[in-house]
């Protein structure tokens, strides 16, 4: 005779009860990176918006910014952090293959038997990890769920790099999920585009990295560590030819119209990619569209909870309002959702 498995009692509805982050002490203005890259605070302010960017310091590390940036989350949803039963962490600078940071995240936290991992989609990582987490709340498999996304890009930035060093920063954002009597997070328009791998990568394995050592030791020569390498060109091309379709499906499965959209938090890599987007989704004056890449850079899986902050924090925004999140990055890969915008710390 067959077993007959038991079904996980399952929750209907998800939103996002508190957003917490956490923004590097020290800031850097364009005068110090132009001398490096031999360009202006002109040229970089008018080719993607950037005024200003963190940079971690030592102690800043991406369990550090995550800790903070949930500690903060988790105080806004005025939860008990041991009821997380779930921690999703998004990071494509994690120098480490193990653990996961998202373990040692729940152990600093005091969570006990808590699931916990890492998701590598790069600049999309919090959009994919929110419609994960939000499927494992709906499923039973957690009452409440953290969401975590973390960058210390700086630790992969070649200084001298004139397509990146001046575009990528550190940070971290957080949400906590958990049930709902209405829906708070709509359902996850995502996909890949794995020939475009080029366009943003690491230029070489750590396989390749380390025989590359290993001759340097041997003949008394030198090595060059990897770095983050993009086309910013092939990138920018991608990004406003494809994601207005992006944008419409995540809108269409979600039951709303594009009217009904209060707030749009795309990924911030470009302020003229955000700027196309608006153009052509047809946003009005009254939606809200955040900027933080001008004061925070690009900070890729933190970009987009660092971005809901400051549009909530400023005044610009109210927890409450429906928003459009739209992730995209290396891989290439892309993912986004429309929310109803949650409560932030005090």
């Amino acid at each position: 005779m067959t077993a007959v498995l038991a079904t996980a009692p399952t929750t209907e509805h998800v939103r996002m009860l508190g957003l917490g982050v956490y923004r590097p002490k020290r800031v850097v203005p364009n005068s110090e990176i132009v001398d490096a890259i031999d360009s202006s605070d002109e040229w970089i302010q008018s080719r993607s918006g950037i005024k200003t960017r963190g940079f971690a310091g030592d102690d800043e590390t991406i369990v550090s910014m995550s800790l903070a940036a949930a500690r903060d989350a988790i105080a806004a949803a005025g939860i008990d952090a041991a009821e997380i039963g779930c921690i999703v962490l998004a990071t494509s600078s994690m120098l480490v293959l193990g653990p996961s940071a998202g373990a040692v995240v729940a152990t600093e936290l005091g969570i006990e038997n808590c699931a916990a991992f890492d998701v590598g989609a790069g600049c999309a990582g919090f959009c994919y990890s929110l419609g994960t987490a939000a499927g494992l709340v709906r499923s039973g498999a957690a009452k409440y769920a953290l969401v975590i996304g973390v960058e210390r890009l700086t630790d992969l930035l070649d200084p001298t790099d004139r397509g990146c060093a001046f575009i990528f920063a550190d940070g971290a954002g957080a949400v906590v999920l958990g049930p709902s009597d209405v829906e708070g997070v709509g359902p996850v328009s995502w996909g890949s585009d794995g020939s475009q791998t080029t366009a943003i990568k690491q230029d070489k394995d750590f396989g390749q990295y380390f025989d590359e050592v290993a001759e340097a030791e041997a003949t008394g020569g030198t090595s060059v560590r990897p770095y983050i390498r993009m086309n910013g060109p092939a990138v920018f091309r991608w990004a406003i030819t494809f994601l207005e379709k992006a944008c419409r499906d995540a809108i269409d499965v979600s039951g709303v119209a594009v009217d009904d959209i209060d707030v749009f938090v795309p990924h911030q890599a470009n302020s003229r990619i955000t700027e196309a987007l608006v153009k052509v989704l047809g946003f009005g004056e009254k939606t809200v569209v955040a900027n933080d890449i001008r004061q925070t850079g690009n900070t890729s899986a933190a970009s987009i909870p660092m971005a809901m902050e400051e549009v909530l924090r400023s005044g610009a925004a109210q927890p409450g309002q429906t928003a459009l999140l739209m992730g995209f990055g290396a891989g290439l890969a892309y993912a986004g959702q429309v929310v109803t915008l949650p409560p932030i710390a005090d």
